[in-house]
């Protein structure tokens, strides 16, 4: 069994994580979409310097997002 690691991820490869079944944009529309209705978690990302046009997670929001939404 695979455990999963705290690393930079694009928002689609993090996406696909959470969202197997679904189409690479789909998943990142899926993913965007949880994101901003966690308010907490939101607040918590733009904090770290995080913005909606970046492409890429860094390790430290890859920790906020799996503390708020779990693992994929």
């Amino acid at each position: 069994m695979n455990t999963f690691q705290i690393r930079p991820y694009t928002k689609r490869a993090l996406a696909q994580l959470y969202f197997p079944e679904s189409h690479p944009r789909t998943a990142v529309n899926h993913l965007m979409s949880w994101i901003r209705r966690c308010t907490h978690l939101h607040e918590q990302l733009k904090a770290t310097g995080y913005t909606t046009t970046d492409k890429i997670f860094t390790p430290r929001h890859v920790s906020l997002i799996i503390d708020y939404l779990g693992e994929p």
